[in-house]
């Protein structure tokens, strides 16, 4: 069974939420070790009459820093300190719900990156269950680099639904081959030349909401506004159906239908996606939420913990190898 590192102090919610969302997950029968600042975190575990390891680390990267800074001077961060973990083999896997840039800066400086990565990505799961990267690790991305994010996407599809070859898609302002920027344009080249994945060509936003694709590459800045725009889409969707079931003479057919609207409500709910990956280092990295509670703790160690036994990251490093000219 892989060990899960938490990094405890991470996050807005930190060290409470964090520290019960891995006593959680302990209790779903994960091996986890929490990160942090011991005297905060005992106390939290006495009062929840729970017993968890700790590795102590006396410093802790605030989200208001400058996260290349903060790695460099503090060398005693929890993020440092459990992305050392798993370079020294302790441990299998990270979660943190802190800095991403910490977490991204902090698992490329301790963890390194596998060969053939010139930047790691963050990839996510979209309603529709798609592996949607890059999520905003790199604002300015080359041609190569969303290349190989198809083939880190493509893996992570395979290690998470169990599929052979994944189909990939470029999100693209149009379907034609010709379409988008010189980015776009290089890239959807090199992604054709790719063996091992089917790739669909081009993605519209629109498609989305389809399936278009069990992958869907982009770069870090279009990226990031389409997971915060899908998830702030998804609350308003969500508050327009309970506001039009609101009404009194409603209230039968509400009592009737509450257990699918809850469905709904879970499905789109951020909190149960388990969180993100940060693809391209040498272990499994999971990031979640600055706000995350503890469900989103425990759901991104199932995510972490199914990745390690899944081999993600050997399942990426051979995508490379076996691909000309990105690795």
């Amino acid at each position: 069974m892989p060990t899960i590192a938490i990094d405890a102090m991470g996050g807005d919610n930190a060290p409470l939420e964090i520290v019960h969302g891995g006593i959680d997950a302990a209790r779903a029968g994960h091996d986890v070790v929490l990160v942090g600042d011991a005297a905060k975190i005992e106390p939290i575990l006495v009062e929840a009459s729970f017993r968890l390891p700790i590795v102590h680390a006396s410093e802790q990267v605030e989200m208001s820093e400058d996260p290349a800074i903060a790695i460099r001077e503090k060398r005693d961060a929890s993020i440092l300190v459990a992305a050392r973990l798993i370079k020294s083999g302790d441990t299998d896997a990270l979660v943190s719900a802190g800095s991403t840039g910490a977490a991204l800066t902090a698992s490329v400086f301790a963890i390194g990156r596998l060969k053939g990565i010139s930047r790691p990505a963050i990839a996510s799961y979209f309603p529709t269950g798609a592996v949607v990267l890059d999520m905003g690790a790199n604002l300015s991305c080359r041609p190569d680099d969303l290349a190989q994010f198809a083939v880190m996407g493509a893996a992570l599809a395979r290690t998470h639904y169990g599929m052979e070859k994944a189909s990939v898609g470029l999100l693209n302002i149009g379907s034609e081959a010709g379409k988008g920027r010189v980015l776009e344009r290089e890239a959807y080249d090199l992604i054709a030349a790719i063996p091992g994945i089917d790739f669909v060509g081009n993605v519209e936003g629109t498609e989305l909401a389809r399936s278009a694709a069990n992958v869907i590459v982009c770069d870090g800045y279009t990226g990031n506004i389409l997971l915060k725009t899908a998830e702030g889409t998804a609350k308003l969707v969500f508050q327009y159906v309970l506001e039009a079931v609101s009404a009194p003479e409603y209230a039968e057919a509400v009592a009737t239908l509450a257990p699918a609207i809850m469905g709904l409500r879970d499905r789109l709910n951020p909190e149960r996606a388990g969180g993100a990956h940060l693809l391209g280092v040498r272990g499994v990295v999971v990031v979640t939420h600055g706000s995350s509670s503890r469900l989103s703790i425990s759901s991104a160690v199932e995510t972490a913990a199914e990745a390690v036994d899944r081999g993600l990251t050997d399942l990426i490093a051979a995508g490379l190898a076996n691909s000309k000219g990105l690795s």
